[in-house]
């Protein structure tokens, strides 16, 4: 579609030389992560919330698509423009507008990176729990639409545990706060929660209020290599079983092990039938103690060798597999299908099992890690040709069928955008579904708002 030549107009009354619509600017905001891509009409750069209701009720005025944006690094398509319209990319509101350690909380714009957050949070002894991989590029507006944790999640949570209230801007174009400043709250609707994960299908995003913690003394990495994945997997819910919580628990198997083996051979990257990472954290006086209880769980049958780091150097070399895998998937498959699905961590020894059977079946290189501690794997499905690519899309279908049937869901960090979307009524009953329609026509009667994602 073409947008009318008088919302043109108004948006340039609006953002001046921050409106583009020139066509090398179009296609740099049409594509993310996904390598899906649509031309938009427009993009404008918002650098205050003023701008962004004014925006609101331009593009509701004109019944116009208008999809929010972060830095692009979602993998299931919510950013693209599917229906043209207006891109909104938030990369200027990059402000941190306040620190503050006695309450615990930051306040900040949507366009801040997460990992410039970090680094101005560290000198106050504070972190915002979040750390997706993509940390250093990726935008707090980005982690709050999708709800993208990492591996920090399985002991400090995702954003919605984090975030205590927002401003933002409804279909409507009214702009309103939600949340409070405390930790604890019991007024009214949860609107803040509700807002986190939904992809900016309810409304923008202009500020986030972000509950801080305190950076632990010291880390203690560990790492334990295993015969086969299933010993693995056993052993992730017994550490998840006692009491002490290690603040990362990732996973890796054997085939994503070889590939980075081969990718970093200089990296001393093991070879085993499955690896488990874990990380804890704390105070000296009590860290031993937990170190202990951790590699005690760890130990059990099919473990071949349990390591803990003894300096920063050694825990950078033992992270060096998680690090490798990405790259060496790229080399081998360049249109990799990259899902991350999530199952009770009791249900994960099935769930693996499950997905080793779907890849022999469909003859389909299936690579499988992820942050273990919270059931949440990624499954990467690595396709070299348009056979395989076939076969690739079948297979994934069987697992989302599998992982619901293990009382599981379709993604727990990544999002539904446009690749999931279609699997919504696998996972959710009409009545549920019927009831988010209703939310959406609540914050966007015209659903201008990212049409065409998250809700099939």
């Amino acid at each position: 579609m073409s947008i009318a030549p008088a919302l043109v107009r108004t948006l340039a009354g609006i953002f001046g030389p921050a409106l583009a619509t020139d066509e090398p600017s179009r296609i740099a905001y049409a594509y993310d992560n996904s390598r899906r891509h649509a031309l938009p009409d427009a993009v404008v750069f918002p650098t205050e919330h003023a701008q962004v209701e004014a925006l609101v009720r331009a593009c509701r005025e004109h019944r116009t698509p208008l999809v929010a944006r972060g830095r692009g690094s979602n993998t299931t398509g919510a950013s693209v423009p599917i229906e043209g319209g207006v891109v909104a990319s938030f990369e200027r509101m990059n402000r941190i507008l306040r620190i503050d350690p006695d309450d615990r909380l930051a306040v900040v714009e949507p366009g801040v990176l997460n990992g410039d957050l970090q680094r101005a949070l560290a000198p106050h002894g504070f972190f915002w729990p979040p750390d997706p991989s993509s940390a250093p590029w990726c935008s707090i507006g980005g982690n709050l639409a999708c709800n993208a944790a990492g591996p920090r999640a399985v002991k400090y949570g995702t954003p919605r545990e984090n975030t205590l209230g927002l401003r933002a801007v409804a279909g409507t174009g009214e702009g309103f706060r939600c949340g409070t400043h405390t930790s604890k709250g019991a007024t009214g609707y949860d609107l803040t929660r509700l807002l986190i994960g939904a992809e900016g299908t309810l409304a923008l995003i202009t500020e986030a209020t972000l509950k801080l913690t305190p950076k632990p003394t010291e880390v203690r990495t560990l790492r334990a290599t295993f015969r086969d994945v299933e010993s693995a997997a056993h052993a992730v819910a017994r550490i998840m079983a006692q009491p002490v919580t290690p603040c990362a628990l990732e996973f890796i198997d054997e085939v994503a092990l070889k590939l980075a083996h081969d990718h970093a051979p200089e990296a001393g990257i093991p070879l085993a039938g499955a690896l488990l990472m874990i990380e804890v954290d704390g105070e000296p006086a009590v860290l031993p103690a937990a170190v202990e209880a951790v590699s005690r769980a760890a130990r059990g049958e099919g473990l071949e060798e349990l390591r803990v780091a003894r300096d920063a150097a050694e825990t950078q070399a033992l992270w060096a597999a998680r690090k490798a895998l990405s790259p060496a998937q790229r080399t081998i498959a360049p249109d990799k299908i990259n899902e991350d699905v999530v199952v009770p961590v009791s249900r994960l020894p099935a769930l693996i099992a499950g997905i080793r059977r779907l890849a022999a079946r469909h003859d389909v290189l299936v690579v499988t890690f992820g942050h273990a501690g919270n059931g949440n794997l990624h499954v990467n499905l690595l396709p070299r040709d348009a056979a395989e690519r076939e076969r690739a899309h079948a297979c994934l279908a069987e697992l989302f069928a599998l992982v619901v049937a293990l009382e599981g869901t379709l993604s727990g960090e990544h999002g539904i955008g446009l690749a999931k979307r279609p699997f919504m009524p696998l996972a959710l009953e009409p009545a549920t579904l019927g009831l988010m329609r209703a939310v959406k026509h609540a914050f966007d009667p015209d659903g201008i708002l990212n049409p065409g994602k998250l809700l099939p």
